[in-house]
Protein backbone atom coordinates (compact mmCIF):
# COMPACT_ATOMS: atom_id res chain seq x y z
CA UNK A 1 0.00 0.00 0.00
CA UNK A 2 1.11 3.02 -1.20
CA UNK A 3 2.07 6.49 1.60
CA UNK A 4 -0.80 8.90 2.35
CA UNK A 5 -0.35 12.61 3.61
CA UNK A 6 -3.34 13.63 5.32
CA UNK A 7 -3.72 17.63 4.45
CA UNK A 8 -5.76 19.67 7.43
CA UNK A 9 -7.56 22.71 6.88
CA UNK A 10 -8.40 24.22 10.31
CA UNK A 11 -10.59 26.96 10.69
CA UNK A 12 -14.01 28.69 12.37
CA UNK A 13 -16.97 26.60 12.38
CA UNK A 14 -18.72 29.45 10.75
CA UNK A 15 -16.84 28.61 7.91
CA UNK A 16 -17.15 24.77 7.77
CA UNK A 17 -19.70 24.44 4.95
CA UNK A 18 -16.89 26.61 2.59
CA UNK A 19 -13.82 24.60 3.70
CA UNK A 20 -16.02 21.49 3.01
CA UNK A 21 -16.54 22.44 -0.53
CA UNK A 22 -12.97 23.41 -1.14
CA UNK A 23 -11.95 20.47 0.15
CA UNK A 24 -14.50 18.04 -1.81
CA UNK A 25 -12.84 19.29 -4.77
CA UNK A 26 -9.78 17.78 -4.06
CA UNK A 27 -11.50 14.36 -2.79
CA UNK A 28 -14.90 13.31 -1.48
CA UNK A 29 -13.43 11.26 1.47
CA UNK A 30 -13.36 14.46 3.66
CA UNK A 31 -12.75 13.57 7.82
CA UNK A 32 -14.71 16.55 10.06
CA UNK A 33 -13.64 16.90 13.32
CA UNK A 34 -16.24 19.14 14.36
CA UNK A 35 -17.36 19.39 17.88
CA UNK A 36 -19.62 22.65 18.20
CA UNK A 37 -22.57 20.48 18.62
CA UNK A 38 -21.09 18.17 21.37
CA UNK A 39 -23.08 17.47 24.58
CA UNK A 40 -22.86 14.62 27.36
CA UNK A 41 -26.72 14.43 26.99
CA UNK A 42 -26.88 12.07 29.98
CA UNK A 43 -23.05 10.21 29.02
CA UNK A 44 -20.88 9.68 32.20
CA UNK A 45 -17.72 11.89 31.28
CA UNK A 46 -15.62 9.52 32.04
CA UNK A 47 -16.60 7.38 29.05
CA UNK A 48 -15.52 10.33 26.77
CA UNK A 49 -12.04 11.15 25.62
CA UNK A 50 -10.89 13.97 27.40
CA UNK A 51 -9.58 15.61 23.91
CA UNK A 52 -13.27 15.70 23.00
CA UNK A 53 -14.24 17.19 26.19
CA UNK A 54 -11.92 19.67 25.87
CA UNK A 55 -12.16 20.24 21.96
CA UNK A 56 -12.67 23.64 21.17
CA UNK A 57 -16.38 24.21 20.06
CA UNK A 58 -15.22 27.30 17.87
CA UNK A 59 -12.96 25.52 15.34
CA UNK A 60 -13.51 22.92 13.03
CA UNK A 61 -10.66 20.74 10.85
CA UNK A 62 -11.59 19.15 7.73
CA UNK A 63 -8.96 16.89 6.29
CA UNK A 64 -8.34 14.76 2.81
CA UNK A 65 -5.95 11.40 2.31
CA UNK A 66 -3.36 12.48 -0.50
CA UNK A 67 -1.75 9.53 -2.13
CA UNK A 68 1.83 10.10 -3.01
CA UNK A 69 1.70 9.95 -6.57
CA UNK A 70 -0.24 13.63 -6.40
CA UNK A 71 0.79 16.74 -6.34
CA UNK A 72 0.39 17.58 -2.66
CA UNK A 73 1.80 20.72 -3.10
CA UNK A 74 -0.71 22.09 -6.03
CA UNK A 75 -3.43 20.50 -4.00
CA UNK A 76 -2.23 22.84 -0.88
CA UNK A 77 -2.08 25.90 -3.42
CA UNK A 78 -5.70 25.09 -4.72
CA UNK A 79 -6.86 24.96 -1.36
CA UNK A 80 -4.90 28.62 -0.21
CA UNK A 81 -6.11 30.46 -3.25
CA UNK A 82 -9.99 28.87 -2.41
CA UNK A 83 -9.98 29.77 0.94
CA UNK A 84 -8.95 33.57 -0.18
CA UNK A 85 -11.29 33.61 -2.82
CA UNK A 86 -13.81 33.22 -0.39
CA UNK A 87 -12.61 35.27 2.40
CA UNK A 88 -12.07 32.14 4.80
CA UNK A 89 -9.50 32.52 7.23
CA UNK A 90 -8.24 28.87 7.60
CA UNK A 91 -4.39 27.39 8.45
CA UNK A 92 -3.15 24.53 5.94
CA UNK A 93 -1.49 21.72 7.31
CA UNK A 94 0.29 18.54 6.32
CA UNK A 95 0.98 15.61 8.95
CA UNK A 96 4.26 14.62 9.19
CA UNK A 97 5.63 17.35 7.02
CA UNK A 98 7.63 20.56 8.54
CA UNK A 99 5.98 23.44 7.31
CA UNK A 100 9.61 25.18 6.35
CA UNK A 101 10.07 22.01 3.72
CA UNK A 102 6.67 22.96 1.35
CA UNK A 103 8.87 25.68 0.04
CA UNK A 104 10.87 23.42 -2.09
CA UNK A 105 10.20 19.64 -1.46
CA UNK A 106 6.92 20.36 -3.96
CA UNK A 107 8.82 20.77 -6.84
CA UNK A 108 9.55 17.11 -7.39
CA UNK A 109 6.17 17.25 -8.61
CA UNK A 110 6.84 19.85 -11.27
CA UNK A 111 7.52 19.15 -14.74
CA UNK A 112 7.02 20.11 -18.04
CA UNK A 113 3.26 19.71 -19.55
CA UNK A 114 2.34 19.82 -22.94
CA UNK A 115 -0.85 21.40 -23.86
CA UNK A 116 -1.38 21.84 -26.75
CA UNK A 117 0.98 24.22 -28.90
CA UNK A 118 1.82 25.23 -25.10
CA UNK A 119 4.27 23.37 -23.27
CA UNK A 120 4.70 24.57 -19.28
CA UNK A 121 8.15 24.27 -18.60
CA UNK A 122 9.94 24.82 -14.55
CA UNK A 123 11.56 27.74 -14.40
CA UNK A 124 14.39 25.14 -13.17
CA UNK A 125 14.94 22.94 -15.95
CA UNK A 126 16.64 22.57 -19.21
CA UNK A 127 14.11 22.32 -22.18
CA UNK A 128 14.46 22.04 -26.13
CA UNK A 129 11.32 23.17 -27.78
CA UNK A 130 10.01 21.49 -30.76
CA UNK A 131 9.11 23.84 -34.24
CA UNK A 132 5.87 25.41 -33.27
CA UNK A 133 6.06 24.84 -29.90
CA UNK A 134 5.56 27.73 -27.47
CA UNK A 135 7.20 27.40 -24.13
CA UNK A 136 6.01 28.90 -20.88
CA UNK A 137 9.09 28.97 -18.12
CA UNK A 138 6.91 29.05 -14.30
CA UNK A 139 8.23 28.75 -11.08
CA UNK A 140 5.29 29.48 -9.16
CA UNK A 141 6.04 29.57 -5.71
CA UNK A 142 3.37 28.84 -3.40
CA UNK A 143 0.51 30.50 -5.87
CA UNK A 144 -1.91 28.12 -7.35
CA UNK A 145 -1.08 27.79 -11.65
CA UNK A 146 1.92 25.11 -12.62
CA UNK A 147 -0.40 24.07 -15.44
CA UNK A 148 -0.36 20.55 -13.37
CA UNK A 149 -4.15 20.97 -11.80
CA UNK A 150 -7.03 20.10 -14.63
CA UNK A 151 -8.67 23.98 -13.91
CA UNK A 152 -5.56 25.66 -15.33
CA UNK A 153 -5.28 22.72 -18.06
CA UNK A 154 -8.58 23.08 -19.20
CA UNK A 155 -8.09 27.04 -19.90
CA UNK A 156 -5.38 26.78 -21.51
CA UNK A 157 -6.22 24.63 -24.21
CA UNK A 158 -9.35 26.34 -24.68
CA UNK A 159 -7.60 29.39 -24.59
CA UNK A 160 -5.62 28.28 -27.91
CA UNK A 161 -8.72 28.05 -29.86
CA UNK A 162 -9.77 31.63 -29.84
CA UNK A 163 -7.94 34.74 -31.39
CA UNK A 164 -5.32 36.06 -29.11
CA UNK A 165 -3.45 38.13 -31.40
CA UNK A 166 -3.82 41.55 -30.26
CA UNK A 167 -6.32 40.52 -27.61
CA UNK A 168 -6.46 42.89 -24.63
CA UNK A 169 -7.53 40.12 -21.46
CA UNK A 170 -8.89 40.02 -18.13
CA UNK A 171 -7.44 37.25 -15.70
CA UNK A 172 -9.48 37.00 -12.85
CA UNK A 173 -8.19 34.78 -10.28
CA UNK A 174 -4.56 34.83 -11.76
CA UNK A 175 -2.84 32.25 -9.14
CA UNK A 176 0.96 32.49 -10.23
CA UNK A 177 -0.10 34.78 -13.21
CA UNK A 178 0.17 31.39 -15.66
CA UNK A 179 -2.97 31.67 -18.04
CA UNK A 180 -1.70 35.98 -18.65
CA UNK A 181 1.90 34.62 -19.34
CA UNK A 182 0.31 32.36 -21.83
CA UNK A 183 -2.02 34.42 -23.68
CA UNK A 184 0.69 37.07 -24.22
CA UNK A 185 3.08 33.86 -25.69
CA UNK A 186 0.63 33.46 -27.60
CA UNK A 187 -0.06 37.04 -29.49
CA UNK A 188 -2.40 38.74 -26.45
CA UNK A 189 -1.50 42.64 -27.27
CA UNK A 190 -1.85 43.40 -23.63
CA UNK A 191 -3.07 41.23 -19.96
CA UNK A 192 -4.51 42.56 -16.53
CA UNK A 193 -4.26 39.79 -14.05
CA UNK A 194 -6.06 40.14 -10.95
CA UNK A 195 -6.41 38.17 -7.59
CA UNK A 196 -7.61 38.39 -4.12
CA UNK A 197 -4.47 37.00 -3.12
CA UNK A 198 -1.64 39.09 -2.06
CA UNK A 199 0.41 36.38 -2.50
CA UNK A 200 -0.68 34.90 -5.35
CA UNK A 201 0.00 38.74 -6.85
CA UNK A 202 2.94 38.75 -5.70
CA UNK A 203 4.28 35.87 -7.04
CA UNK A 204 2.69 36.56 -10.32
CA UNK A 205 3.93 39.78 -10.69
CA UNK A 206 8.03 38.02 -10.20
CA UNK A 207 6.58 35.19 -12.68
CA UNK A 208 5.46 37.77 -15.29
CA UNK A 209 8.95 40.17 -15.21
CA UNK A 210 11.00 37.00 -15.43
CA UNK A 211 8.96 35.69 -18.17
CA UNK A 212 9.77 38.56 -20.32
CA UNK A 213 6.60 40.07 -20.95
CA UNK A 214 6.50 43.64 -19.90
CA UNK A 215 2.76 43.78 -21.42
CA UNK A 216 1.19 42.14 -18.10
CA UNK A 217 -0.16 44.36 -15.23
CA UNK A 218 -1.32 42.38 -11.80
CA UNK A 219 -3.17 43.63 -9.30
CA UNK A 220 -5.17 42.50 -6.10
CA UNK A 221 -9.06 43.22 -6.91
CA UNK A 222 -11.77 41.00 -5.27
CA UNK A 223 -13.89 39.75 -8.48
CA UNK A 224 -13.94 42.75 -10.51
CA UNK A 225 -13.78 45.78 -7.86
CA UNK A 226 -10.40 47.14 -8.67
CA UNK A 227 -10.23 46.04 -12.25
CA UNK A 228 -8.90 48.45 -14.90
CA UNK A 229 -12.54 50.07 -16.74
CA UNK A 230 -9.88 52.52 -19.17
CA UNK A 231 -10.56 49.77 -22.26
CA UNK A 232 -13.01 47.00 -22.75
CA UNK A 233 -11.72 43.14 -23.20
CA UNK A 234 -11.43 41.23 -25.92
CA UNK A 235 -11.50 37.87 -23.81
CA UNK A 236 -11.37 37.09 -20.21
CA UNK A 237 -10.44 33.84 -17.94
CA UNK A 238 -11.83 33.35 -14.73
CA UNK A 239 -10.30 30.45 -13.00
CA UNK A 240 -12.46 30.57 -9.53
CA UNK A 241 -15.06 28.26 -8.04
CA UNK A 242 -18.49 28.05 -9.26
CA UNK A 243 -20.26 30.03 -6.59
CA UNK A 244 -17.30 32.62 -7.17
CA UNK A 245 -18.08 32.73 -10.79
CA UNK A 246 -21.96 32.92 -10.34
CA UNK A 247 -21.16 36.04 -7.81
CA UNK A 248 -19.43 38.12 -10.63
CA UNK A 249 -21.39 36.93 -13.64
CA UNK A 250 -24.09 40.33 -13.25
CA UNK A 251 -21.04 42.63 -13.71
CA UNK A 252 -19.20 41.07 -16.07
CA UNK A 253 -20.55 42.29 -19.49
CA UNK A 254 -19.92 45.70 -18.71
CA UNK A 255 -15.92 45.21 -18.98
CA UNK A 256 -16.19 43.31 -22.03
CA UNK A 257 -16.56 44.08 -25.92
CA UNK A 258 -19.45 42.85 -27.92
CA UNK A 259 -19.00 38.57 -28.27
CA UNK A 260 -16.01 38.49 -26.19
CA UNK A 261 -15.59 35.18 -24.71
CA UNK A 262 -14.87 34.45 -21.27
CA UNK A 263 -13.47 30.92 -20.47
CA UNK A 264 -14.88 29.87 -16.98
CA UNK A 265 -13.15 27.19 -14.89
CA UNK A 266 -12.82 26.04 -11.70
CA UNK A 267 -16.18 24.24 -11.81
CA UNK A 268 -16.56 20.86 -10.10
CA UNK A 269 -19.08 18.55 -12.37
CA UNK A 270 -22.04 18.59 -10.22
CA UNK A 271 -22.10 22.95 -10.24
CA UNK A 272 -22.20 22.91 -14.23
CA UNK A 273 -25.50 23.09 -13.72
CA UNK A 274 -25.85 26.28 -11.43
CA UNK A 275 -22.99 28.02 -13.22
CA UNK A 276 -24.81 27.50 -16.92
CA UNK A 277 -28.51 28.80 -15.31
CA UNK A 278 -26.54 31.76 -13.54
CA UNK A 279 -25.22 32.42 -17.62
CA UNK A 280 -28.03 32.09 -19.15
CA UNK A 281 -29.83 34.21 -16.43
CA UNK A 282 -27.72 37.07 -17.41
CA UNK A 283 -27.69 36.94 -21.01
CA UNK A 284 -24.88 34.41 -21.83
CA UNK A 285 -24.81 31.90 -23.84
CA UNK A 286 -22.62 28.69 -23.92
CA UNK A 287 -20.51 28.08 -27.13
CA UNK A 288 -17.66 25.68 -25.58
CA UNK A 289 -17.15 22.94 -22.87
CA UNK A 290 -14.45 20.84 -21.96
CA UNK A 291 -14.16 18.13 -19.37
CA UNK A 292 -11.35 16.96 -17.79
CA UNK A 293 -11.85 13.95 -14.94
CA UNK A 294 -14.28 15.95 -12.49
CA UNK A 295 -13.51 19.24 -13.85
CA UNK A 296 -15.41 21.36 -16.19
CA UNK A 297 -14.44 24.50 -18.38
CA UNK A 298 -17.26 26.46 -19.94
CA UNK A 299 -16.56 29.17 -22.65
CA UNK A 300 -19.72 31.99 -22.89
CA UNK A 301 -20.38 34.80 -24.77
CA UNK A 302 -23.03 37.37 -24.57
CA UNK A 303 -25.93 36.59 -26.59
CA UNK A 304 -26.86 39.05 -29.70
CA UNK A 305 -29.62 41.18 -28.52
Amino acid sequence: MGAWTKLTVTGRTCDLDGISAIMSMLDNGLMIEDYSDFSLNGMYGELVDESILNADRETVKVSIFVPEEKNLFEYRAFIDERLASLGIAAAVSAEGLREEDWAEAWKQYYKPVKLGRVTVVPAWEKYEAEDGEVTVRMDPGMAFGTGTHETTRLIIREMQKLELSGARVLDIGTGSGILSICASALGARECFAYDIDPVAVRVARDNCLSSGYNNITVDTSDLLTNVDKSEKYDICFANIVAEIIIRMLPDLSSHLAPEAPVILSGIIAPSEGEVIAAAEKYGYEVTGRAVENDWVSLTIKKRKS
